[in-house]
């Protein structure tokens, strides 16, 4: 039996997008993703848990989101888990988990960087052939999937 890998997160940057160019016209961004889910606790005190994720693009989307995504940007992401194991210098065993993004929605308004430029980033960071705007509706169907409700508070 075949098994699954598939990550999908809604959050926001918790900074600008750390970009790199590689030998051979490679491009690689990481990008720190905040989920924050909100309940209410048994005496009915609002809690918020916030749960950070190490995000990986390559190619055009790297490049997409050097020149869109800025700190508290607000994505819808589509990927899958990967982990990377090495040796530290100590000679010790380290693993990390990060997300590699298969594609991505940019959410919310145009932030002033955006301006008056051409085209529609959003349908630009679609790799797949699913269309931008029906990857924004399955996020807005169903359960209010906002990091924090009705509350626009960042976690940073």
């Amino acid at each position: 039996m075949a098994g699954v890998n598939k990550v999908i997160l809604l959050g926001n940057l918790g900074a600008d997008p750390e970009v790199k160019y590689l030998e051979g016209d490679n491009v690689v961004a990481n990008l720190r993703l905040a989920t924050t889910e909100s309940y209410k606790d048994r005496n009915g005190n609002k809690v918020e848990q916030t749960e950070w994720h190490d995000l990986e693009l390559w190619g055009g989307q790297a490049k997409i989101a050097e020149q869109y995504l800025k700190k508290g940007s607000q994505i819808y992401v589509e990927g899958k888990i990967k982990s990377d194991t090495w040796q530290d210098d100590q000679g010790q065993n380290r693993k990390r988990i990060k997300i590699r993004v298969l594609s991505f929605t940019m959410l919310g308004g145009r932030s002033d960087s955006m301006g008056n430029e051409g085209g529609n980033p959003t349908q630009q960071s679609q790799p797949t052939s699913k269309p931008a705007a029906q990857s924004a509706a399955a996020t807005s169907s169903g359960p209010d999937l906002s990091p924090a409700g009705d509350d626009d508070d960042l976690p940073f």
